[in-house]
């Protein structure tokens, strides 16, 4: 007879009193067999409190950052499928069941709750829906995805892939960071159109809008230059010899002189720059292909060695 799924309901929280509570009974009345784990991530009110007296299992991450909680979750906590979402109340626990739906059947190995089809105003202000899909859409150009809500903090994730990604993101481009990874290392991503609501009244945002989106632009660059350099340095070289082709346009419609003279040395410095970089593309894209190769063994031998260690602990079954 096949196990039951092992349920486990990560809620990262820094300062989250106002709201905690109820976020842990809502999930534990939707999916009563998850085991509900609070990380406090140095909160200055009680949250890791209430969270316990709502039943929550809670623990403590020193490191701020909700990249490190996320890490820490990952690392320490055993599931089959796992749930992650906010402490602020703003995710509804009832979109739940739709979420689990595709990873429990096999058909998603990350499913993402999107926001911006239903959200209102009140809860979704325009400077961040603007920023959200202005980021989505620029990763979906990068990575060739689709994602329509990249940054939702409620998603459903299965044990393979909490298992086997590496988390390097720290802040509040973890969201980002899981996005990559998906990409990356060939996991099927989906998304599940959800309601989204606004803050209850006494509790607080963390998120900065310009800061937080430059930190993920910077993760997303770092991304683009690790996993698809060859499409960035390409980019980078197109332009670099449009500008070449000008100079040398230029330096030969103007009448020989120290002007042309000028005009083909920036020539000949732009077309150096574009073959450098082209060079340098096909370089890191070569070192790429290598790291992939070596991760895609990895992962190979870590999943021979669960499977391994899963069947040594199982009874036997008799018939």
């Amino acid at each position: 007879m096949e196990d039951a799924l092992r349920y486990a309901v990560l809620i990262p929280c820094l300062n989250e009193e106002a709201t905690i509570g109820k976020v842990v009974e809502d999930f534990r009345r939707v999916l009563p067999e998850a085991d509900i784990y609070v990380y406090d991530n140095n909160s200055t009110d009680r949250t890791a409190e209430i969270a316990r007296a709502a039943g929550a299992i809670v623990e403590r991450e020193t490191r701020q950052g909700k990249g490190y909680v996320v890490r820490a979750m990952f690392e320490k906590i055993e599931a089959d499928l796992y749930v992650l979402v906010d402490g602020d109340d703003t995710y509804p626990a009832e979109a739940l069941p739709s979420l689990l739906e595709p990873a429990a059947r096999g058909e998603a190995d990350m499913v993402v709750g999107s926001r911006l089809k239903d959200a209102d105003r009140r809860s979704f202000k325009a400077v961040n829906r603007f920023g959200n899909r202005l980021l989505s859409r620029l990763f979906n150009l990068c990575f060739r995805a689709k994602f329509r809500d990249l940054l939702s903090g409620y998603r459903v994730m299965t044990r393979d892939f909490v298992k086997h990604i590496p988390v390097i993101t720290y802040g509040f481009d973890i969201e980002t960071g899981l996005g990559i990874q998906s990409i990356v290392n060939g996991y099927v991503a989906a998304e599940v159109p959800i309601s989204y609501r606004e803050r209850p009244a006494g509790s607080a945002t963390k998120l900065r809008p310009f800061a937080d989106g430059y930190r993920i632009l910077k993760t997303m660059l770092g991304a683009v230059i690790d996993f698809r350099p060859m499409w960035l340095f390409a980019l980078i070289t197109a332009l670099l010899v449009l500008v070449a082709l000008g100079f040398g346009l230029a330096a030969l419609l103007v009448p020989p002189s120290t002007t042309a003279l000028v005009l083909a040395i920036f020539f000949c410095f732009f077309a150096l720059l574009a073959a450098l970089s082209l060079a340098v593309g096909v370089v890191l894209k070569v070192v790429n292909i290598k790291h992939l190769e070596q991760m895609s063994v990895w992962r190979k031998r870590a999943g021979r060695a669960e499977g391994v260690e899963a069947n040594a602990r199982r009874p036997r079954q008799d018939a």
